[in-house]
């Protein structure tokens, strides 16, 4: 089974370069599904049911997300909605909109959020110790995306998670790293995936607006980057049986803009 985990897509320049590119990597490299964080799609922060359609349309499979899920409260209804294969963090806090994992065919895409640098959630080490050991029944390969800032956090999750599930995957910095690896349990990993975003830019936001927040340290309006955009994904080969994983390929690619 070959999986590919897109980065945090950011603004239109991140859905347009899905939109050029995704169904050729589909074929390509005949993958059987596609994951993609969309948290920061619509304008830089958030999801909106027009972003999420059009990123479904173009070849997305499964969205996941972060801090920034609530930030376009059009969403928010549409969390718990069948036709939206949309998952937010499992450990916020329970009786919030959404879920924390769907299963789709033979796969389980999990979604958690780190503490460190972060807000105050709840423990995401025994968040998944409780959905691990709470399925009765759960299928054999099992993506977790994990959203955090702290590399140790990201890599500690790893290996605590190493042998009981396929990928653990870290997002959010929107900075992709180089560490792709088979965990000793046969688990795949990488501290972060990277962003589907502009290049002049800032982890995706306009230069110019964050070095003024830098420089000032006041509040100042975040717009997205320009720039050609840039695609960061791995491709994660799985089998299908034992959920161990085989393989873990760094995928970039760029467009003329």
């Amino acid at each position: 089974m070959k999986i590919l985990v897109i980065g945090d897509v950011v603004g239109r320049p991140g859905r347009q370069i899905i939109h050029e590119l995704l169904h050729g990597l589909r074929r390509q490299y005949a993958l059987d599904m596609v994951i993609a964080n969309g948290e920061n799609a619509a304008g830089g922060f958030g999801l909106t049911v027009k972003t999420t359609k059009e990123l479904l349309r173009n070849g997305v499979d499964v969205l996941t997300s972060g801090n920034h899920i609530w930030a376009q409260k059009e969403i928010i209804p549409h969390l718990d909605d069948a036709e939206m294969p949309i998952v937010r963090p499992l450990n916020y806090p329970a009786g919030v909109p959404g879920r924390g994992y769907l299963v789709t065919g033979e796969v389980m895409v999990v979604n958690i959020i780190g503490r460190t640098f972060m807000n105050s959630y709840d423990c995401p080490f025994r968040a998944m110790d409780k959905l691990l050991e709470g399925l009765s029944e759960k299928p054999p390969v099992i993506i977790v995306d994990f959203h955090a800032e702290a590399t140790s956090e990201k890599i500690a999750m790893g290996r605590y998670l190493d042998g009981r599930v396929s990928a653990v995957l870290g997002t959010h910095t929107h900075v992709g790293t180089i560490d792709t690896q088979i965990l000793p349990g046969g688990t795949a990993y990488v501290t972060d995936i990277g962003m589907a975003g502009p290049t002049d830019s800032i982890i995706g936001d306009d230069p110019e607006a964050v070095m003024k927040r830098f420089l000032t340290m006041m509040p100042h309006q975040l717009s997205v980057g320009k720039g050609k955009p840039l695609l960061n994904a791995v491709m994660v080969e799985i089998d299908a049986a034992s959920g161990r994983a085989t393989g873990i390929e760094r995928i970039t690619r760029e467009t003329s803009g």
